[in-house]
Formats: C-alpha cells, sequence, structure tokens
C-alpha cells in the first residue's frame, strides 16, 4: 500500500510539472542558503582556529597601559622597562623566555626600491617567542645582539614590497634602514595571520641592542613578549607575569595595573564570536527562506486538494481509507521538499565552492551540512503538509463527488 500511495503522488507532481518546480524553488533558494551559510561558518572558524595555531596560543604580549585617576583616563602611561624583563626572568616560573622589542616605522631602501615597514629591535629569541619560522638564510645570534651588529631578517611581505621575486637574491645584500647599512641574513616565513593591529609579515627585524644604542636611540620598550611553559601552565604564568611587574613598579595593593597582558588568541576568539554571529544572523534569513517555501507548499497542496476533490471522493467509495489519503498526499509534500533540497544541496555546494575560488572566501563543506539540510527538508515537507493531508483525508466522500 505504501509503494502504491508513493506511484500516485509521484503521478500527481508529474501532471503539474511546472506548477511542481515553481514549488520546489523556495525550498531549494532555502536549502542552497542553508548550505552556504554553513560551508561560510566552518571556512571561518577554520581559517581562525589555524590563525591562533600560527600565532601561538602560549604567546602573551604585555604592554604599558593609560593610567585612570578616579575612573577617568590621563594622559600618563607607564612604560615597560627592561628592569621589567629582569623581573619576570626572577620570578615567572612557567615563562620559557621573554623578548623585549621596540619598533618603528620606517624606511626600507634596497637599490632603486623603497618601502615603509615596521622595524622591530629584538632579542635573539624572537623567533622562538613569536613562532616565526626561518625560510632563507638565518636568525641574528645573542652575540650579535650583544656586539650592536647592523644585520636584518626580513618578514615575508617585505619581500613582495621590494619586489624581491627570488629571496635569495637579497641575502647577503645590504640595505638601508634610517639612514643606516644593514646586512640581509635571513627571511621569515609567512605567517598569513593578523593579530589584530596589522599583519606579522609586515615586520623586519634587527638585533635589540643595535635598534636601542645605534637606531632608537632611547631605552623605552614598546612591547615584551612572554613564553609561557605550555597551554596548561598559561593560567600560572599570567599570574606570575602579574605579580612580578606589579613588584617591579612598585604598586600597592590597592593600585590597578598600570600594563596589560594579551594572549592573541583573545583578539581572534572576539573575531570568531563576531563571525558566528554573523552566521547565525545569516542562517536565520535563510531559514525565512524555508519558511516561505513551505508555506508555498502548503498553499499548492491545499490547490491540490481542491482541485483533486471529485478523486478523493471517487477513492474513499471505492474504499480508500482516511488514513491512505492522508499519507498520499502527505507523501506528495515530503517528496517536494526532498527533491528541492536534493536540489538546494548541488546549489549550496556550487555557491560555497564559486565563493571560495572567485572571492576568496574560506568555506568548508562537511557531511553534517547535508544531513541537515535533509532534515530540515524533510521536516519542512511534514509540517506544512500535514495539514493540507488531514483536509483532504477528512472529506466527505458525498460532499466529495458532488464537488463541481
Amino acid at each position: 500500500m505504501g509503494l502504491e500511495a508513493v506511484q500516485i503522488a509521484l503521478a500527481a507532481l508529474r501532471a503539474n510539472k511546472l506548477r511542481s518546480l515553481l514549488t520546489m524553488l523556495g525550498i531549494v533558494i532555502g536549502i542552497a542558503a542553508v548550505i552556504a551559510m554553513i560551508a561560510l561558518g566552518d571556512g571561518a572558524e577554520s581559517s581562525i582556529r589555524a590563525r591562533i595555531a600560527k600565532l601561538g596560543t602560549t604567546t602573551l604580549q604585555i604592554d604599558a597601559q593609560w593610567v585612570r585617576v578616579g575612573g577617568i583616563q590621563t594622559n600618563v602611561r607607564k612604560r615597560v622597562t627592561i628592569d621589567d624583563v629582569n623581573s619576570i626572568n626572577e620570578r615567572a616560573l612557567h615563562v620559557l623566555a621573554v623578548e623585549p622589542q621596540q619598533d618603528k616605522d620606517l624606511q626600507l631602501l634596497w637599490g632603486e626600491k623603497n618601502a615603509s615597514m615596521k622595524v622591530v629591535g629584538a632579542t635573539a629569541n624572537f623567533a622562538l617567542v613569536q613562532h616565526f619560522e626561518i625560510d632563507r638564510g638565518r636568525l641574528f645570534t645573542t652575540a650579535e645582539d650583544i656586539g650592536r651588529q647592523r644585520v636584518v631578517v626580513l618578514g615575508a611581505n617585505a619581500l613582495t614590497m621590494l619586489d624581491v621575486q627570488d629571496p635569495d637574491r637579497i641575502l647577503g645584500q645590504n640595505v638601508r634602514i634610517g639612514g643606516l647599512q644593514f646586512t640581509v641574513i635571513g627571511t621569515l616565513k609567512p605567517k598569513g595571520a593578523s593579530s589584530g593591529f596589522g599583519s606579522p609579515d609586515d615586520q623586519i627585524f634587527i638585533p635589540f641592542g643595535t635598534g636601542r644604542y645605534r637606531l632608537f636611540k632611547t631605552d623605552r620598550l614598546d612591547d615584551l613578549f612572554a613564553l609561557a611553559t605550555s597551554e596548561a601552565d598559561l593560567t600560572d604564568a599570567i599570574t606570575e607575569i602579574t605579580l612580578a611587574l606589579r613588584r617591579s613598579h612598585r604598586l600597592t595593593p590597592d593600585q590597578p595595573d598600570d600594563f596589560r597582558i594579551r594572549n592573541p588568541s583573545d583578539l581572534l576568539q572576539t573575531l570568531g564570536e563576531t563571525t558566528q554571529v554573523f552566521t547565525s544572523l545569516l542562517a536565520g534569513i535563510a531559514a525565512v527562506s524555508l519558511l516561505v517555501g513551505g508555506i508555498g507548499i502548503m498553499n499548492i497542496m491545499l490547490v491540490s486538494v481542491t482541485e483533486r476533490t471529485r478523486e478523493i471522493g471517487i477513492r474513499k467509495a471505492l474504499g480508500a481509507t482516511k488514513r491512505k489519503i492522508l499519507s498520499q498526499f502527505l507523501i506528495e509534500a515530503v517528496t517536494l521538499c526532498l527533491l528541492g533540497g536534493l536540489v538546494g544541496v548541488g546549489v549550496g555546494i556550487g555557491g560555497a565552492v564559486v565563493l571560495r575560488d572567485s572571492f576568496g572566501w574560506a568555506t568548508e563543506l562537511g557531511p553534517a551540512s547535508v544531513v541537515l539540510a535533509f532534515a530540515f527538508a524533510t521536516a519542512v515537507g511534514l509540517l506544512f503538509g500535514v495539514w493540507p493531508a488531514r483536509r483532504a483525508s477528512s472529506l466527505d466522500p458525498i460532499e466529495a463527488l458532488r464537488y463541481e
């Protein structure tokens, strides 16, 4: 009996092909939108996870904070100093390494090429602390830092800005930074991640001593970076750094911190939460499309019940039960939704691929989205097909046979 009901339902849909196609259109659009939005959301989450991995979840950034008096921000800003570095090294047991740095935007010149770069004076452990990897050449050493040698390691974007096609061409070459001549000893692999304050690939690194005494000529530090021993020790490391800095800054218990400690993953977590909200909003719009498509199916099924009133009456007179009539129209509604869902999945996958290949958006397709789409389609078919099906099954056979 079930097979017969399916055959009758499919025959009824084939009898009105154009109407069936137009009815499915709302489901197709809704399902396609759901698939595309899920793909965008999953792609964004994967991209954020990749960024966190590149920035390093165990790296902490410590910088100065504007001083507030009575809740009002003043123009006084405390500075992190070399004494703070020493204090952290002495008292923070869960910190593997500390990297102080100074930085300034300066012109980088190589032959006829020049670019504005962020020049960073850093200690020799900067690659370890900030999770950089050497691509060509080498990093500078602690001895070169102490000796204030004029050597430089270029970030990945510096090569692009100087129009360097082959990194080996610039190794060992002299460049000018802030009027001083430096020798390029290495280039870094691209991280491709943003910390919230520009790309780390836009930086070039020189020894801390060279920057402090020859280029920047100041004792003031711009930032400190600390590497915790592990993710599990991150909370302990933050606590130890806080206590070390408060002691170094001679803060009393009632005074607030005049510094802040940030984990780069916190910034990316905020970005991830924003992305999730945006994805939920778009998914809500897609759900409205499904709702509209479901209402369209209900409308068409009600029209179909009215058009086939005499057919229903004849079938009931020949012995068709209320349950058979109900299942027939319910199968028609579910079939419309499943066919629309199948087409919608194809359109949605195609749309996600187009967004990735043509617009460079991060998308990620998985079987869960397809299963969810078909579950939505089935639910819509059942939800919006029940009323027309019950109406058809409840028709009085005598009144149905009299219907013109």
